[in-house]
């Protein structure tokens, strides 16, 4: 009697640890994204991947973009968000979209160009003197169309343009008054060969790299300093392993919702222009919140001890990286009357 009721207990307790543990394998995808889930049983689930940190504020608006597709769908979508590189760094990302792995991800423009070349155009050095004339350019029907054309070719579909900002530099070895003073760094840099052909021209080391790692790899002393918008610059705390900021606005570039054409081509037109409608109105916002937050993001980076340099002499960075305009222009025959148009309209917008 003892050892029957002994073996049914160590079977009971046996069956629990099995229960246990497939409950835990279940939850382990939910434990690494952020999602939207009121209570409802969603017909579709989109897992969407990006490079940012939760503090950032492109994961803040994807957040609410979430939220609002479950609620404009009844909870049809489920919006997963996997932040800080958790599928990848953006480049297994973006070949997770080609071989229809992955739903959608915020790409950089960077990576975007490998597949839709002429997207480069838009981070050519000091293009842009603000962020409205960027977006006057990107809000061109016309323009957008060309910046994105050839993603069909590569199973990938672009909803909206969202913001990644304009770039400055930071680095823990010295102030940086003027291009000269760039030489010899050796900076972290995405996968992005305008940022690489600029920092060339500027006299500096580069090395593309993973920027989830990047704060421990400054702090190692890997790299003297690295390239980035303020925005990201705040959220990932470069601030506590790089001591001086340039503000340079060396280059503008965006970071945009592009999904798996194998996801898309799925979903039924109604679902399709939901999240279409919130992709623009959610990258509006990200794009303001983006803008809106940089003063004070500054303040607080100077606060906690960053030097930045405000006012460097931003010529002669412009005329050290003359030579990417060149080199750029004579890649093909539409470079050129692309660069006209896009300089065109951002100087209507002022």
């Amino acid at each position: 009697m003892k050892k029957t009721l002994c073996s049914r207990i160590a079977i009971c307790a046996i069956m629990m640890l099995v229960i246990l543990s497939v409950t835990a394998c279940g939850s382990g995808e939910s434990d690494s994204s952020q999602s939207s889930d009121n209570g409802k049983s969603a017909e579709y689930v989109i897992r969407v991947g990006h490079s940012d940190t939760e503090d950032n504020l492109l994961n803040v608006s994807l957040k609410n973009y979430a939220d609002w597709v479950s609620e404009k769908t009844d909870g049809k979508v489920l919006i997963r968000i996997y932040p800080n590189e958790k599928l990848g760094d953006n480049t297994d990302m973006a070949q997770m979209l080609v071989t229809g792995e992955l739903d959608a991800m915020m790409m950089p423009q960077g990576v975007e160009a490998t597949y839709a070349p002429k997207i480069a155009t838009i981070g050519l050095p000091f293009l842009f003197d603000s962020y409205e004339q960027a977006w006057a350019v990107l809000d061109n029907e016309e323009v957008a169309k060309g910046l994105t054309e050839g993603l069909g070719d590569y199973n990938m579909i672009q909803l909206a343009f969202w913001e990644n900002g304009m770039r400055q530099i930071t680095n823990n070895v010295r102030e940086i008054d003027n291009a000269k003073d760039a030489e010899g760094l050796h900076l972290r840099i995405p996968e992005d060969s305008m940022t690489a052909a600029i920092m060339k021209e500027l006299g500096m080391t580069t090395t593309v790299f993973s920027w989830s790692r990047t704060y421990d790899a400054l702090k190692q002393g890997t790299f003297d300093g690295q390239e980035n918008p303020i925005a990201n610059i705040y959220a990932n705390k470069i601030q506590e392993v790089n001591k001086y900021m340039t503000m340079t606005n060396h280059k503008y570039e965006s970071k945009n919702l592009i999904f798996s054409l194998s996801t898309w081509n799925d979903l039924p037109e109604d679902i399709q222009g939901v999240l279409l409608e919130g992709a623009k109105k959610f990258g509006q916002e990200h794009r303001e919140a983006v803008a809106s937050a940089e003063s004070k993001q500054l303040e607080e980076l100077k606060k906690d001890g960053m030097k930045v340099n405000e006012d460097p002499d931003i010529d002669s960075f412009k005329t050290a990286t003359r030579d990417v305009y060149t080199d750029f222009e004579i890649q093909d025959n539409w470079t050129a009357p692309l660069i006209a148009k896009i300089r065109a309209l951002a100087s209507a917008a002022e």
